[in-house]
């Protein structure tokens, strides 16, 4: 199969959505299949695991999610996408380069799948921008209402999606790199035990909720943004900021702490959830629709409401009156890349089989 991704946020940016298509692009190479990733200009690699990567010019400004650059819609999109005769675009969060890649594939009668990730909506109200939430909703049901398929990260977010009456909506499968992030032999607090916090540094992420637990706990920032100085002034003394950390060194930071936390009620899944999880951590998170979908079913997690964060220390300390290594991991175990990868691929060929119903002549699936 041909896959091209269009993207807006691509490496070296690290978030959920970089994430999730990191480890989807490789899962696909290693299964035989063909991946264009079609992205903003940020430095990042021309390639990866094989899956070519073209980039086109951006814009930001600095008021518009901390200074985001976001990738034009130019017509080179188009003629990617034709060069590369793919069988499934993807659009990936779609928003600006989203709609020229909607707009070229609908052209060349390609199938279409559009997957959801940020509540841009919440986004705004956060941002005290709430008259502009009609419009975004009117926006993204334009864009998702285009797709043969829409895909949601969450059923949260499949049933945030379904309210707004956007249809055909399916279930994008969490994943986590179960090889990389694994539990310590051991849990050994030396001194105070570790709170952990791993994502973006910005205001919308409700990171000043975790003041409380200054207070005999040793709080540990992982990541960078626009809100890190702000932070840096306000959070207790002896808070912790690492800057981004990938790879091995991030793996390491979740096997040296002893309790993850997830302020945010703004994200739409949440995968260094599973990331905790899958280290041994136990979780303690906000109460959110998506928190709790992506925690529902295990004892490794508490939650505390956003209106009382002076309950964090309470909750955190009836987490660590056990140890939950062992239920934290069973949980995150059946979330692996490459079985979320497989039921991708049939979402994949679900949607181009449709369009071998309805199409004459039928467009050809390529086997590789």
């Amino acid at each position: 199969m041909r896959i091209a991704f269009v993207t807006e946020t691509w490496l070296p940016s690290t978030d959920g959505i970089v994430t999730r298509l990191v480890a989807t692009v490789r899962e696909l190479h290693a299964r035989g299949h063909d991946v264009l990733v079609i992205a903003p200009e940020a430095g990042g690699p021309s390639g990866l695991a094989g899956a070519r990567v073209r980039t086109v010019p951006t814009v930001g400004a600095k008021f518009l999610y901390g200074g985001k650059r976001w990738g034009l819609p130019l017509p080179r999109v188009a003629d990617h996408l034709r060069e590369f005769d793919t069988d499934v675009v993807h659009l990936v969060n779609p928003v600006l380069l989203g709609v020229a890649g909607l707009l070229a594939a609908r052209q060349q009668d390609r199938r279409i799948v559009a997957s959801y990730h940020t509540d841009i909506a919440r986004y705004a109200r956060h941002y005290r921008l709430g008259a502009a939430v009609p419009l975004i909703w009117t926006l993204l049901r334009a864009l998702h209402r285009r797709a043969h398929l829409n895909l949601a990260t969450s059923s949260a977010s499949v049933e945030d999606l379904a309210r707004h009456g956007i249809e055909r909506v399916r279930l994008w499968p969490r994943g986590v790199d179960l090889e990389r992030f694994r539990p310590a032999p051991s849990r050994h607090t030396a001194g105070r035990p570790v709170a952990l916090y791993v994502g973006r540094l910005a205001s919308e992420k409700g990171l000043h909720r975790l003041a409380p637990l200054a207070e005999g706990f040793r709080l540990v920032l992982v990541g960078d943004g626009p809100a890190r100085a702000h932070l840096e002034r306000t959070l207790p003394a002896g808070t912790v900021f690492t800057g981004t950390l990938h790879g091995d060194a991030l793996a390491e930071a979740y096997r040296t702490a002893d309790l993850f936390v997830f302020p945010s009620t703004t994200d739409t899944l949440g995968l260094v959830l599973l990331e905790a999880l899958a280290s041994g951590l136990p979780v303690l998170a906000a109460e959110s629709p998506a928190a709790r979908s992506t925690l529902s079913g295990t004892t490794a997690a508490e939650f505390f409401p956003v209106d009382r964060p002076a309950d964090l220390p309470a909750h955190a300390r009836t987490l660590l009156s056990a140890d939950h290594r062992t239920e934290a991991r069973r949980h995150a175990a059946g979330s692996g890349w490459g079985t979320a990868t497989e039921q991708l691929l049939a979402l994949y060929a679900e949607t181009i089989g449709l369009g071998r119903r309805r199409t004459t002549p039928a467009r050809r699936l390529r086997a590789s």
